[in-house]
């Protein structure tokens, strides 16, 4: 060693030299190993005692320790021969013969030059004065174009080290993608991603099945026959080698037939195997596999597996909540990956508990689902109901939105109401807002109001309802849950063949005529129902041909590109009922539309059948209610009635004529109509209303609308342009009532 005597030490330089390698070689914990030009084993030292021994002296560097990938190792060690810098921490993978299972090496190498060569310097200056470049003569030492007498290389197993890196790494994937879904699949899904390849080669999640439906899971050991549903399972290419997981594999082929076991197959565990008791006692298990494995004969999918897979290795883990069992975790190794160990165990039990927490977190997300859609559907219409001179027909798709409504009401004159409403947001709340303006809506309705009318009042009522929600408690969480809707509202009327639309933040409707096209309908698009916006509403009318469609549909269902004119095109196609027109629509939605709920209100357009409507023109005259009720008795008796029914109808009109003789203005019309109900109606110009008075005893008068009420089921007053309509619904006895409508015209 040159300068020793510099330093002040003693005894021959040569000496120190040899002091020091025979220490290196005899008490190093790092491990040195000397190559020669060929990298070839020259010396190694005693940390490794494989490589230590005499038979591997003369074996090339990469056969010694079994590199994975010899080729690339070489490759490296050659550029140091060459003369370009040492390599520093170079992480390789291999095997030694005394230690079982895949190592890491963290490799050194460093190139060995001749006495009188500079290390640091493995080259000539070349912007030295009269240098050639790298390795010139003359330059007094030895440069890269020199002979390198080999390489001295250490090598340090980081086999631990990196394992607790990769279990950390493992770990971190865990926390950050699981639990961020109220999706149990999509949860399950992040739990095998997060752990196949890094930690495991296969995996499967399997939950109670209850569990995704919303159920509680049980407390205490799990039943032997309770029923669990694999969530999600994956798996590598390639065992060992840690390539990206394959989507969704099943581990276990059916061994009796010749496919494997579909995804969110259903199993029941069976007895003496690590998974019931796992699930039994909720402890983990770890369980080396061979062939001759005991409980696999009583497990054919589990044997099948590792017969197929080469698994050496399992981790059987609970998902337990607070002594609640959700399910249970599998995870293998196979190939050449190392054997689990109970560092792995603890950690897979670090992420089984983080996945059951987002499990039972979503497990409650469903449950709510349930109840809010349950509380929806029995807040929607329960049976079909058959209108005057409208064909109808819905569609309600589910999803996690609980706010979308439909409907159809009977108004007099068999004028139909069409609605359709969303509710934004998910949840019990929701479902409870929406069956809220249901229930509005179908009294203003019945108030015989017009659309825009409607919506007006419907806003005022939803005004209220934000108004109490806004007085919550700062502490209640709906506070933090603004509320928003939309609705739109339409009457179609089969004697003048209109429909009247309004709409409150929500699309308008699509129309489409008996010849399959198009119909324009501009609807104004009045403010949202919880809005601030205080702009009026604005109805649209539009006159259409016997047989044409509307459709009323929600915004989920108009996404994508083109989306009216799709449902349009797809509403065009002759020769189909109303209910396959809607389902046509939906089988047209693009894929990627969200899994919100959807509904769509389809309306084929009809007309009245004239053998079963009369309408006279009466003068405005005195005569006038004699005249009706002799009108009325000849009609009700061709339409077979009975006299007791004549004889209500014949009071019923004199007095609503004789009102409208004696406040109103021209024209006077009276129409009766037979349905399901017998309708009176009387129309005059005046736009002036009467009111329901409780006459006294004495009083000569005012008993006329009190008489109306009394006789028939329901009353009211409409009004329009020209002037108002009283009406009367009365109930016929079983068996006189006939179907007044003609039918909208069959598919072509």
């Amino acid at each position: 060693m040159e300068g020793t005597e510099k330093a002040g030490w003693a005894g021959v330089p040569d000496q120190w030299d040899e002091a020091v390698l025979a220490t290196l070689f005899t008490q190093s914990g790092v491990g040195l190993v000397v190559l020669d030009p060929q990298l070839r084993l020259v010396r190694a030292n005693a940390h490794f005692e494989g490589v230590a021994t005499k038979e591997y002296i003369g074996r090339r560097f990469t056969d010694a320790f079994r590199l994975d990938d010899p080729e690339g190792s070489e490759e490296l060690l050659k550029q140091v021969l060459a003369g370009r810098g040492p390599v520093r921490d170079h992480l390789v993978s291999g095997r030694l013969r005394t230690i079982p299972g895949d190592r890491q090496f963290q490799v050194s190498a460093y190139r060995l030059d001749a006495p009188g060569g500079d290390p640091d310097d493995p080259g000539g200056d070349p912007d030295a004065p009269g240098g050639d470049g790298p390795g010139a003569p003359g330059q007094g030492h030895h440069g890269a174009d020199a002979p390198a007498l080999g390489l001295v290389t250490t090598v340090v197993d980081v086999t631990d080290r990196e394992r607790a890196r990769a279990r950390e790494t493992a770990l971190t994937a865990v926390r950050d993608t699981v639990g961020g879904s109220l999706d149990t699949a999509a949860t399950c899904r992040a739990l095998i991603d997060a752990l196949v390849p890094g930690f495991a080669d296969l995996a499967a999640v399997e939950v109670v099945d209850d569990v995704l439906r919303g159920v509680d899971p049980p407390v205490g050991p799990l039943p032997p026959d309770t029923p669990l549903r694999r969530a999600a399972s994956g798996r590598c290419d390639t065992p060992g080698d840690k390539p990206q997981p394959q989507p969704d594999p099943d581990l276990a082929p059916d061994p009796r037939e010749d496919r494997p076991r579909p995804a969110g197959v259903t199993r029941r565990l069976p007895l003496r195997t690590p998974f019931a008791l796992t699930a039994a006692d909720l402890r983990p298990r770890l369980v080396p596999l061979t062939p001759d494995t005991p409980w696999l004969d009583a497990d054919a999918h589990a044997a099948h597996a590792v017969a197929e897979s080469g698994a050496h290795s399992l981790i059987v883990v609970p998902l337990s909540l607070r002594g609640a069992v959700l399910g249970l975790v599998s995870l293998y190794r196979c190939g050449e990956a190392e054997p689990f160990d109970e560092d792995d165990v603890t950690l897979a039990m670090a992420a089984a508990t983080r996945a059951a927490l987002a499990i039972d977190n979503a497990r409650r997300f469903e449950r709510e689902h349930v109840i809010a859609s349950t509380v929806q559907r029995r807040l929607l219409p329960q049976a079909a109901r058959e209108q005057a001179a409208v064909e109808t027909a819905h569609v309600l798709l589910p999803g996690r939105d609980s706010g979308c409504w439909y409907d159809t009401i009977a108004l007099a004159g068999a004028r139909t109401a069409l609605v359709v409403g969303r509710v934004e947001g998910e949840g019990l709340q929701t479902a409870i807002v929406m069956g809220q303006l249901r229930t509005v809506i179908q009294a203003l309705a019945d108030l015989d109001l017009e659309p825009e009318e409607v919506l007006a009042r419907l806003k005022d009522t939803a005004d209220r309802l934000a108004e109490e929600r806004d007085s919550l408690p700062p502490a209640d969480v709906l506070q933090r849950e603004p509320l928003s809707a939309g609705c739109l509202y339409g009457v179609y009327d089969p004697f003048a063949r209109t429909c009247t639309v309004a709409r409150a933040g929500h699309p308008a409707p699509i129309v489409v005529g008996p010849d399959g096209r198009a119909v324009p309908f501009d609807v104004p698009e009045g403010p949202g129902l919880f809005s601030d916006d205080s702009a009026l509403f604005a109805p649209a009318v539009v006159t259409l041909d016997v047989g044409s469609l509307l459709a009323f549909c929600t915004a989920d269902l108009l996404t994508g590109d083109r989306a009216a004119e799709r449902i349009a095109e797809t509403l065009s196609r002759p020769g189909r009922t109303l209910r396959q027109a809607g389902d046509d629509v939906v089988y047209a939605l693009p894929a990627d539309t969200r899994a919100g709920g959807a509904a769509l209100l389809l309306a084929r357009t009809g007309t009245v059948s004239d053998h079963k409507v009369a309408t006279w023109d009466l003068s405005q005259e005195r005569r006038a209610p004699a005249t009706a009720r002799a009108l009325v008795r000849d009609r009700l008796q061709e339409w077979g009635l009975d006299e007791d029914t004549v004889e209500a109808s014949q009071l019923i009109v004199s007095e609503l004529v004789t009102n409208a003789v004696r406040y109103g203005t021209p024209p006077l019309r009276l129409r009766v109509l037979l349905d399901s109900t017998l309708t009176c109606e009387v129309h005059d110009g005046s736009p002036a209303s009467p009111h329901l008075r409780h006459a006294r005893t004495v009083d000569e008068g005012g008993r006329g609308l009190f008489i109306v009420s009394r006789l028939a089921s329901h009353w009211g007053a409409r009004h329009g342009p020209d002037g108002k309509v009283l009406w009367t619904e009365q109930e016929l006895p079983s068996g006189e009532s006939e179907g007044t409508t003609t039918a909208p015209p069959p598919p072509a």
